[in-house]
């Protein structure tokens, strides 16, 4: 059981003291300094060296290397030595990706140039040239051959450079791109085996799914570009797996019964190359079965096991196979209600249970050489950490690698027993150190300093309050203005997002909080935030709970967090605000017409409206099909003409991207188009060109207008008006 924890993070008074503490963040400073002069330094593109305990990492222009032993760094390799090695006149103003293949030989991604370079000769050993409009690039194992695919298409080139066409579809069916929205740990759409003779890709029938309009107002004429959009309820896309074989140039595809309304997940190679593994997923998303398939003839083999559940079950990794026992795998799984690893065999026994507890796998890391540890990223320690294991696979003892609380990124060298460490905390801006197996620091590469020192800062404290039905903790965090004098009011901004697979508040450097926030306390705000059940970390009980009726718990939760502001003295609690973006613009908008008479004031951005104007794969997942849960759909849906009348009185600013492709636009257009039924005053901006998210230096144009509204109508305009 969470114990009450309340420790203050003061984030900049240190060892210079008060006194010259004085400057302040401006609006630059909170959205894009925390990125660039006000980010904590950090070593960029560490990579270890295989076999060995060097590392490399980028020092401006040139690849440094050095080892846990090394007195002093050395340069490797410069852009100008790229320039010369790829015989290329234009001038390279930052070194490319690149990925080591041995202690001597490195991949280099120079544009769609993908050379193989022997890092002691300065020499190119091979070179792969795809077209310039060669889209998802996926190199194979050996280094020698490349497949990408080109307006939809799969191509295959190998070290004569001579392209092959592997698919020629029409338009509306799409080769090696991601299926189903990015849903279920996909990322991309192209899997080479593991001995590059093979390449299984993502094969989906578009076809039959409606177009939704895009319009591009930069032509003279606005445009329209449609994109495929299948709404929850509606018909979605048919998903397949292909299989070609490199040696034979024919192409099969999996006996996955195209005729059934499924999805394909957890796509894995066995080790061998005889069979392929695919996590086959209904459409309602409730129940799994993880099949084996023949690689030669693409049959059905056999189901190795089946998962349901009776909200959903939410796939997320491949399987993760043993080194020196290819028949067996280990799964990462919830079936105990929290993110574990199982080890079973290609048979479909489960041999064992790796991992246990009330805590959650995030990220398997790897496995030593003897298959005898498997390391991993988990919250065991805390929700509001992530730190590096390793669990004994014959007797399931688990040991913290990371000793230090806050949190960790770890690069897993030399068959386990050295790690590359990035982490950092509410009290340490970053360290970069290598570390053993068992926590002990073996080499400080960096100790950033705190960017922030000079700035009268703010101050960040992460608690726990109980969730409305007084039975779980939830995380909190409150940034308060500097100076604060308990004697005055001050009016508060709810930072929101309440929605699965996100969680603000970590023990990290800022709490995990954007520095707008720490901007905003600082001209005079509370800023407070809640992880309220349904978001991540907490396990699927935590999380599921949301189920067939999203931000009816969290908003809930969200209350619970107003009175333990109510019962602070120095908040007004006739001035509270809510912002948030994408499920945080549907809380936000949820709030201000659910609770009208604490939310003054309120920012959505990017926000779903209707449940039913969202994609099939996450809105089926948590509210199930509209048919399905009519009365789920209802209560959630922000179009009610009677809770939008009591915005009257209150301030909304609505935000959306005209060409955002999660959210669609019409979800916000639905809403304004109801207050104006309603003759409801509520406010709207639009950015013509932006997707989901403003990015760039367009983001600092949406903050300021942001911090402004709440600068205009709840730190000023209620307190002139004395509502």
């Amino acid at each position: 059981m969470l114990k009450r924890l309340f420790f203050s993070f003061i984030l900049v008074f240190s060892a210079i003291g008060l006194m010259a503490q004085t400057k302040q963040l401006t609006i630059k400073d909170a959205v894009v300094g925390q990125y660039t002069n006000l980010y904590p330094e950090y070593i960029p593109r560490l990579r270890w060296v295989p076999k060995s305990t060097d590392y490399t990492y980028m020092k401006q222009d040139t690849l440094m290397v050095s080892g846990i032993k090394a007195k002093k760094d050395k340069p490797l390799l410069t852009t100008a030595d790229l320039q010369k090695i790829f015989n290329d006149t234009a001038t390279l103003h930052y070194f490319p990706g690149y990925k080591w293949i041995d202690a001597n030989t490195m991949r280099v991604d120079y544009g769609n140039k993908i050379g193989l370079i022997n890092t002691k000769q300065k020499k190119l050993i091979s070179l792969l040239t795809p077209p310039e409009d060669a889209k998802h690039i996926f190199v194979a194992d050996d280094n020698q051959k490349v497949a990408y695919t080109k307006d939809n298409n799969l191509f295959f080139m190998d070290k004569t450079n001579a392209e092959k066409q592997i698919t020629n579809d029409p338009k509306g069916v799409v080769n090696g791109d991601i299926v189903a929205r990015n849903e279920f740990g996909i990322d991309h759409g192209i899997f080479w085996s593991p001995k590059s003779n093979f390449i299984a890709f993502y094969h989906k029938d578009q076809r039959m799914v409606t177009d939704y309009p895009l319009v591009d107002i930069t032509t003279r004429i606005a445009t329209v570009k449609n994109i495929k959009y299948p709404m929850a309820g509606m018909t979605n896309e048919k998903e397949q797996v292909g299989i070609y074989d490199i040696a034979t140039g024919k192409t099969i595809f999996l006996d996955t019964d195209t005729s059934k309304d499924q999805f394909l997940t957890a796509v894995t190679w066995g080790p061998e190359e005889k069979y392929f593994y695919i996590g086959v997923l209904n459409r309602k998303q409730n129940h799994l079965k993880l099949n084996k398939y023949d690689v030669q003839t693409g049959k059905f083999v056999k189901t190795l096991f089946e998962e349901t559940n009776d909200r959903y079950v939410e796939p997320l990794h491949p399987l993760f196979f043993l080194n020196k026992k290819p028949n067996e795998f280990l799964w990462i799984s919830r079936r105990d209600g929290w993110a574990h690893f199982y080890l079973y065999n290609t048979d479909g026994k489960l041999i064992r249970q790796v991992t246990k507890g009330k805590w959650e796998v995030t990220k398997f890391l790897g496995l030593d050489k003897t298959d005898e540890k498997v390391f991993f990223m988990a919250t065991k320690d805390s929700p509001l950490e992530q730190r590096a294991y390793y669990t004994n696979l014959t007797s399931g003892k688990t040991y913290c690698i990371t000793k230090i609380p806050g949190t960790h990124h770890v690069l897993v060298g030399q068959g386990g027993n050295y790690f590359l460490d990035n982490y950092s905390s509410t009290a340490v801006p970053r360290e970069h150190n290598i570390i053993d197996l068992h926590g002990k620091t073996v080499k400080n590469i960096l100790t950033a300093a705190n960017p922030l020192t000079e700035y009268d800062m703010p101050k960040a404290s992460i608690f726990t309050i109980k969730d409305a039905d007084n039975k779980e903790d939830l995380f909190a965090r409150m940034i308060i203005p500097p100076h604060l004098d308990k004697t005055k009011k001050y009016p508060v901004i709810i930072y929101v997002y309440g929605g699965p697979h996100a969680q603000l508040i970590t023990n990290s450097w800022l709490s995990g909080a954007q520095m707008w926030l720490y901007y905003m306390a600082q001209k005079g705000y509370v800023c407070f935030t809640v992880d309220n059940r349904g978001s991540e970390n907490r396990g699927f009980a935590f999380e599921s709970i949301i189920h067939r009726q999203l931000g009816q718990t969290e908003m809930r939760d969200q209350m619970a967090g107003v009175k333990y502001l109510k019962s602070l003295s120095y908040v007004d609690t006739n001035r509270i605000g809510v912002f948030g973006w994408s499920f945080g613009g549907f809380m936000t908008t949820s709030l201000m017409l659910n609770y009208p008479e604490t939310f003054k004031v309120g920012v959505a951005g990017g926000p779903v409206i209707d449940w039913k104007y969202y994609e099939v794969m996450y809105g089926e997942r948590y509210m199930d099909m509209p048919q399905e849960n009519p009365d789920g759909y209802k209560l959630t849906s922000l179009l009610n003409d009677e809770k939008i009348k009591t915005l009257k009185g209150r301030k909304l600013l609505i935000i959306h991207g005209a060409i955002d492709k999660t959210v669609v636009w019409q979800n916000s257009l639905r809403f304004i188009r109801e207050c104006v039924k309603e003759n409801v005053p509520v406010d709207y901006f639009v950015y013509p060109r932006s997707e989901h998210n403003v990015r760039g230096y367009d983001r600092i144009h949406l903050m300021d207008k942001i911090a402004m509204y709440f600068d205009d109508y709840l730190k000023n305009y209620y307190q002139r008006n004395g509502k």
